[in-house]
């Protein structure tokens, strides 16, 4: 009898004992996917940690108390469409396509300096102002024609010089279309018929 008055008195402690220590596992786990990394944040110590790599893949435990902000890293798409100006102030739609990834070892100083909206932050105020200042050096009918790849190399330079200050990675750009204004279009499709009639004869 009294032994069995007892237990409850003993079993309950344990009982909470074992909730806690889940409830501190559950909270301590953390689960990097493929194609991703952590960055680790300390609560009680210097903050962002950014003398170490980052967290890789699987399964980690962390102190309950800190924070762990998961990047991915594997080559990200951005497509952008935007209006600027040619050298001669006309307006031209132009459609790109840039392949991006974070900087692995940089992954802390990325979090620390630019945070997880580094995309609107610095990725497309770069690729808007390298594509302004490209753009505004060619006439509309460079733009149509024959310079279309160096446009597109143009781009992509003076943009990874901003980008490779900034922890991050840039692999390619591609200028998929230029639209000009439809007046602008026709006449350059008609002098390039003309010159093309002229080289026939």
């Amino acid at each position: 009898m009294n032994a069995n008055s007892k237990f409850p008195k003993i079993g309950l402690p344990i009982i909470i004992i074992l909730v806690v220590l889940i409830i501190i596992i559950a909270k301590s786990a953390v689960t990097i996917p493929s194609g991703h990394a952590g960055v680790l944040y300390k609560t009680f110590g210097e903050g962002v940690v950014v003398d170490q790599p980052p967290m890789g893949e699987g399964f980690h435990i962390v102190a309950p108390w800190n924070k762990v902000f998961v990047y991915e890293v594997r080559q990200q798409e951005l497509f952008e469409t935007m209006r600027v100006l040619s050298s001669n102030g006309l307006e031209i739609s132009l459609d790109a396509t840039a392949w991006y990834q974070p900087i692995y070892s940089d992954l802390g100083k990325l979090h620390q300096q630019k945070g997880e909206d580094y995309l609107s932050r610095v990725i497309k105020p770069a690729i808007r102002s390298a594509t302004r200042s490209v753009v505004g050096r060619y006439t509309p009918e460079q733009l149509y024609s024959s310079k279309r790849d160096a446009i597109q190399e143009e781009i992509f330079e003076e943009t990874k010089a901003i980008l490779d200050k900034q922890f991050i990675q840039l692999n390619e750009v591609l200028v998929r279309d230029v639209t000009l204004p439809d007046t602008i279009k026709e006449a350059i499709e008609r002098k390039l018929k003309q010159e093309q009639e002229l080289l026939e004869y």
